[in-house]
């Protein structure tokens, strides 16, 4: 395999891993490993990265399932991740529209992953589930300040309202870790729910983007579908970039996650993670900002073309 552009160096990635009981119109249902950091991860790792996941599954049929999944890519699972009493799973009802709706049955409670001995990772990312839920939701936001001088924090509040409590519960949650992070990407659903925006009112999906700006990131990134992704930058850097109206979309299982994972190797290929790249991570300019979040759509294009969260290795989306 040809090395991946960038630094070396690892990626933590910290969240649920769960399996996907993905119900389509006339067709069976079918158990896919999935759960949105475990996509980040193993999206990240078929473009190359290291990656290590701390996540919560049983040593279950389920749970076996999912580790197969994950290290046949090369994720790596943090030590005590299968300690959970039974593996969670997500029903994923694919409407007539392709899009997918979710209900849950999850337990979080994981360990802290333990350090690896003169080696902070280059990049820690979480987001989801596993930053609301109780109670392992502490535990991920410990690894966030633990890693804040060591490493590019990223986080994706991908909203869930059928497990975040209100809106204006999950949103002190979200803006307390928006501020702890480097990298923020959302959609413009998730602002809809925790801000009561009307998604297609582009000055306020904007505003609360700038706002977060202040509270600390260096870049945050919001998707909008078929309208394509805005990104902003603490630089002043202001990307719009447009869908590709060619792509033919399957389903939308793990789209925001590979997303997101194509926005973290953009940046790494940038040679724009790790502490030290902070300052100038917070200096990205426009072309170069435009260049990673066309790389991150390119990457979720591969992803909605074919059926679940079934991120592209880099060979593939060359």
């Amino acid at each position: 395999m040809t090395p991946a552009p960038g630094p070396a160096g690892r990626a933590l990635v910290i969240g649920e891993a769960l399996v996907d009981v993905v119900v389509a119109p006339g067709a069976q249902p079918q158990e896919i490993p999935g759960g949105s950091p475990a996509n980040v991860a193993l999206g990240l790792a078929r473009l190359g990265r290291e990656v290590e996941l701390s996540c919560w599954i049983g040593q279950d049929e389920r749970g076996q399932a999912v580790r197969h999944h994950l290290e046949s890519a090369g994720v790596r699972l943090s030590p005590g991740a299968d300690g959970a009493q039974r593996t969670s799973t997500a029903q994923a009802v694919i409407g007539a529209d392709r899009a997918a709706t979710y209900s849950f049955d999850l337990e979080w409670a994981p360990p802290f992953p333990d350090p690896v001995p003169g080696s902070a990772p280059l990049l820690v990312h979480t987001g989801s589930i596993a930053a609301v839920l109780e109670p392992g939701c502490a535990t991920v936001e410990q690894v966030l300040r633990a890693y804040r001088d060591t490493s590019t924090t990223c986080y994706d509040p991908n909203a869930r309202p059928q497990l975040m409590g209100t809106a204006a519960q999950a949103r002190a949650t979200v803006e307390r870790l928006v501020a702890l992070s480097d990298l923020v990407k959302c959609s413009d659903e998730d602002l809809a729910w925790f801000y009561g925006l009307d998604r297609s009112d582009d000055d306020a999906v904007e505003t609360v983007l700038r706002q977060w700006l202040q509270d600390g990131p260096a870049v945050v990134v919001v998707t909008r579908g078929k309208r394509g992704a805005l990104a902003l930058s603490a630089s002043g850097a202001r990307v719009e970039v447009p869908a590709d109206p060619s792509v033919v979309v399957v389903d939308t299982v793990g789209a925001g996650d590979s997303f997101m994972g194509g926005l973290e190797d953009g940046l790494w290929s940038e040679g724009l993670v790790g502490a030290s790249q902070r300052a100038a991570l917070r200096a990205i300019d426009a072309a170069t900002l435009e260049r990673v979040v066309r790389h991150a759509s390119a990457v979720a294009d591969v992803t909605v073309s074919r059926k679940g969260a079934n991120p592209p290795t880099r060979a593939e989306l060359a």
